[in-house]
C-alpha cells in the first residue's frame, strides 16, 4: 500500500465517522491533517518519479560517456602503460611504493617511499643521522644491473 493509498483510506475512516469539520475543534483538526497528509503524498510521488527519470537519464549519460571512452581511449578500460613510471624500473610512482632501510649509525628499520628512494638521502629519526641511499639496489631494478662496474653486465658480483 503506498502513502497515497493510506492517506485516501484514513480519509474514508475519518468521513465513515462522521465527523462534523464544520462546528468540532477536533474535526477541523483531523481534515486539516488529513489535507496536509494528502499534499505530502502527492508531493512524495512526484519526487519517486522525478528520482526514476533522473536515474534513467543518467544511465543514458553513463553509457554514452563509457562509449566515448572506448573511442578516445582504444576501447579499453584499464590503463595500459602509466607516462608517470620509475626511470630506472619501470614501477608506477603514483603507486604508494614503500622500502624497508636500515640506518648505517643505529641499526633502525626505516620505511620510506620512492620520492625520499629518489632524493639519495635521508635522515635517521631515531639517531637524527643521515645516510645516502643506493637507489638502484633499494628499488630492486634490474636495468642497471653493474655488480663490477665495468659495464658488461655479464657477471654478477662475487
Amino acid at each position: 500500500m503506498t502513502i497515497s493509498e493510506k492517506v485516501a483510506y484514513l480519509k474514508g475512516l475519518a468521513e465513515g465517522l462522521g465527523l462534523d469539520t464544520e462546528k468540532s475543534k477536533e474535526g477541523k483538526l483531523i481534515s486539516v491533517m488529513i489535507g496536509i497528509l494528502e499534499e505530502i503524498s502527492l508531493s512524495l510521488e512526484d519526487l519517486e518519479e522525478n528520482t526514476t527519470a533522473l536515474g534513467e537519464e543518467l544511465d543514458a549519460v553513463s553509457d554514452d560517456l563509457s562509449d566515448v571512452e572506448k573511442v578516445v581511449y582504444g576501447g579499453d578500460d584499464e590503463d595500459d602503460e602509466d607516462e608517470d613510471s620509475c626511470d630506472c624500473c619501470g614501477g608506477d610512482e603514483e603507486e604508494e611504493d614503500f622500502f624497508q632501510v636500515e640506518c648505517p649509525n643505529c641499526g633502525e628499520e626505516l620505511t620510506i617511499d620512492h620520492d625520499v628512494l629518489e632524493a639519495g638521502t635521508i635522515e635517521c629519526p631515531a639517531c637524527k643521522s643521515q645516510f645516502a641511499i643506493d637507489f638502484a639496489d633499494e628499488c630492486g631494478c634490474d636495468d642497471e644491473d653493474d655488480h663490477c662496474g665495468c659495464g658488461c653486465h655479464d657477471h654478477d658480483e662475487d
